[in-house]
């Protein structure tokens, strides 16, 4: 399952862009076994939705290798992560622009062997070890909450399986914008008044 050990010294930043869909990659963090299998989450920057570390790929990174840098940076992990995804999910990604574009994530297991007392994005995120179930329905995209239980081999019942919230659309995003303007502007021209 696993290639190695790995240990974060420092990164870099790759860009995913390329022709059709956008493409990343992603550490799923685990330790323990059993009734003891335990998945890190970390909360993402703006939304703070749960999600697993992922970013760009890098030029100078296998994908594997880049999946495990992230899950240095965004939250303080080592560990030994696996030559092949374990499997892919998509999801809408929102960019500065206000734009909505859909990103495929390739994931890959990597069996946490030390967590760090400071990294990058430390302070940014945060962090939280979940059983398998809890992991599962905390994220908000289906097929990611799919794969995490495959991965640990638990069954989802339907009745714990709620319709995630729809990311929302780009139009929808850009009319929150612009009516955060609007209130803004408005109350500062009441305040000259």
């Amino acid at each position: 399952m696993t290639d190695g050990t790995v240990k974060q010294t420092g990164g870099s930043q790759g860009n995913g862009k390329g022709g059709g869909k956008r493409r990343q990659v992603a550490a799923l963090p685990w330790r323990g076994d059993g009734a003891g299998l335990e998945i890190l989450l970390v909360s993402s920057r703006e939304t703070r939705r749960w999600v697993i570390p992922k970013g760009w790929p890098m030029k100078d990174k296998a994908d594997p290798q880049a999946a495990a840098q992230e899950a240095y940076e965004e939250a303080g992990l080592d560990g030994r992560i696996a030559s092949a995804a374990f499997g892919d999910y998509e999801y809408l990604k929102r960019l500065k622009s206000g734009a909505a574009r859909l990103v495929k994530v390739d994931v890959y297991p990597m069996q946490v062997t030390g967590e760090h007392a400071t990294w990058p994005e430390k302070g940014q995120r945060t962090l939280k070890w979940m059983g398998p179930v809890e992991a599962a329905l905390a994220v908000q995209e289906p097929e990611l909450r799919d794969l995490i239980a495959r991965f640990a081999g638990v069954e989802l019942p339907a009745e714990e399986r709620p319709e995630p919230d729809q990311a929302p659309t780009p139009v929808q995003v850009a009319f929150g914008r612009l009516r955060r303007r609007v209130t803004a502007l408005w109350g500062r021209a009441r305040r000259q008044r």
